[in-house]
């Protein structure tokens, strides 16, 4: 108990360093961590003995987030499931505090990628067309699901992006091209090319592709990311390369920019639908902040083709576990 006072301590010391309230206000007494917390004005009616609890909350988000960004997959695949098995929060609750959770912990990979100069914003503006009304509409469908539909659908949801995971090739293997078939070639015929020039100076053209498939798949993507919280880098990566023959590279950046903005607008409306559950979010945030950073520089060392499977597999074992819980309850 008492180191567990001592890191909350530390913690909104921190936080009242940021907010720029005087320590002198706070120094003076000995009261009991709780008692102390909730004489600060910005804190009053804040749960600081739920918030204290779970301070464990706060390495598994720099484990996660370390593992997603290392690996290349949504982090709000170990954080929805996280939430709702470990830290018992209903469905939705879960949903909505991993994308907030996600869009802190992306900012790392996003930033990078800008800087890089590798995101195709053309195309980008085309997906955003399909995913942010549909991300929006499904964030709001999670609040007016049944909870035991909405589990259902989220356990199906791991399962099948574990198998896609397990079975699909990584970005970086696959062929750009390889899906896009007699049909698909003739539509994306005589659209012009792409030209993104990196700042590493590395050159990327091709070919722009027929549109209308894409933003279909990215609304389909947005949807079940706004009810379970992953799906659309899932979908949205793949297709742009095997069908629109974007560079793994430019396709991956361009993808993270979409689910980004998405994400945003998907927690905003979870934000506004409830009330976000700030004793979880206040220790996932900094840890996926954490998290990201060391993720980043690792994952530059760990195959994508052993990581990726193993994912899968840990993903489609989730699934499993949400869908036992609720069908054997």
């Amino acid at each position: 108990m008492t180191g567990t006072r001592a890191l909350g301590v530390v913690s909104v010391v921190s936080l009242l360093g940021m907010l720029g309230i005087p320590l002198s206000s706070v120094a003076s007494t000995v009261e009991p961590t709780s008692v102390l917390l909730q004489s600060v004005p910005l804190l009053a009616g804040f749960p600081v003995e739920q918030f204290l609890a779970h301070w464990w909350v706060f390495p598994a988000s720099i484990l996660f987030s370390g593992v997603a960004l290392a690996s290349g997959v949504s982090g709000a695949l170990f954080f929805s499931p996280f939430f709702m098995l470990a830290v018992g929060l209903s469905p939705s609750q879960a949903i909505g505090a991993g994308l907030l959770t996600e869009v802190f912990g992306m900012g790392n990979g996003l930033l990078n990628y800008v800087r890089q100069r590798v995101v195709d914003y053309a195309t980008a503006k085309w997906l955003l067309l399909g995913a942010i009304p549909a991300v929006v509409v499904g964030a709001i469908a999670a609040h007016y699901v049944p909870t035991t539909l909405l589990k259902l659908a989220f356990g199906i949801g791991l399962l099948a992006l574990g198998a896609f995971l397990v079975l699909h090739d990584s970005p970086e293997d696959c062929v750009p091209g390889e899906g896009e078939g007699q049909f698909l070639r003739r539509k994306n015929e005589g659209r012009g090319e792409t030209t993104i020039r990196s700042r590493d100076g590395e050159t990327f053209t091709y070919a722009k592709c027929w549109r209308l498939p894409g933003v279909g798949l990215a609304t389909v993507g947005g949807f079940v990311t706004g009810l379970i919280s992953a799906g659309l880098p899932e979908i949205t990566t793949t297709q742009l390369i095997v069908r629109c023959r974007l560079p793994p590279r430019v396709a991956v950046a361009t993808s993270v920019f979409v689910l980004a903005v998405a994400a945003f607008a998907g927690a905003a409306v979870h934000a506004l639908a409830a009330t976000p559950v700030w004793y979880v979010v206040a220790w996932s945030i900094p840890g996926v902040l954490i998290g990201g950073t060391v993720g980043t520089r690792v994952g530059k060392y760990v195959p994508s083709e052993v990581m990726e499977p193993a994912l899968g597999v840990v993903f489609g074992f989730v699934g499993v576990i949400v869908l036992a819980s609720e069908l054997l309850a």
